[in-house]
């Protein structure tokens, strides 16, 4: 477990730097820190346990480690920000190329074979959809933004880039094609290579910003989709919790644990 003692090191620091106070609440009880809840939680999404599975796992191995319970409830009340600078730090704080998308983690994990038994005609599974920025030169996460609802991908490329645009240059598909988000890039200086929509052809911030279009330099973009496929494939694709709040901390702590390469 070197390299879990390790990671409880790093995350010590990181909530250092983050002035974090070692208590997530001032009044509550004084047994465990901060560090070792967001280790927990960690640990947790790189290797799909259970909340039950982690603290007999950790308990073995003799780290300290929250009860399960205890678990469930710091899950939904340690705030997004401390997560989303967590991701900041965990990326490096310096991205150039940057892509832009979304996919969609299952809320619920049945087998295959019981739902073509089960459900002859055909069955939806409820999804919570993940927004986020992605270093395609680093194959970092360096924000992300979540949803329960359904909604247009482009609704969450503002809240994405108030967190963090301090970029050269946006790679994103048809879908977030806008004269106001080429507008908006343009007073921040950055260059959006996006495709024009079919038969679109207006806008003067448009315009501006397809005269340094590079199909190229577009094709940078699928490497967004590995980084998916790559959470996916190590870290599940699936979420167990119900809340936004819950949701928001597992997925943050799948993009914590990738951009550490927990599993390499």
């Amino acid at each position: 477990m070197k390299k879990e003692n390790k990671l409880l090191k790093n995350i010590e620091q990181m909530l250092k730097q983050l002035n974090c106070r070692d208590y997530l609440h001032h009044f509550g009880p004084k047994k465990y820190k901060l560090k070792h809840h967001v280790f927990a939680l960690i640990i947790m999404e790189a290797y799909k346990l259970s909340l039950r599975r982690v603290e007999k796992m950790l308990e073995m191995f003799g780290i300290k480690v929250p009860t399960y319970s205890a678990l469930c409830k710091r899950r939904k009340k340690i705030p997004s920000r401390i997560w989303e600078k967590l991701l900041l730090i965990t990326s490096g704080f310096k991205h150039e190329t940057v892509a832009i998308d979304a996919t969609g983690f299952s809320m619920t994990n049945p087998s295959h074979h019981y739902l073509v038994r089960v459900y002859r005609m055909g069955y939806r599974k409820s999804y919570a959809k993940l927004s986020m920025l992605y270093d395609v030169e680093n194959n970092k996460v360096i924000t992300l933004h979540t949803r329960v609802k359904p909604a247009h991908e482009i609704k969450d490329a503002k809240l994405l880039l108030r967190k963090y645009c301090a970029m050269k240059c946006l790679l994103a598909d048809k879908a977030y094609d806008a004269e106001w988000l080429h507008e908006y890039c343009f007073e921040r200086k950055i260059q959006t290579i996006i495709p024009k929509k079919k038969n679109i052809h207006r806008g003067r911030f448009r315009k501006k910003q397809m005269r340094n279009y590079s199909e190229e330099k577009y094709h940078q973009r699928s490497l967004i989709e590995s980084g998916f496929s790559a959470i996916k494939r190590k870290y599940g694709g699936f979420i167990s919790g119900k809340s936004l709040s819950s949701i928001n901390t597992e997925v943050s702590c799948k993009a914590i644990a990738h951009n550490l390469e927990l599993l390499h």
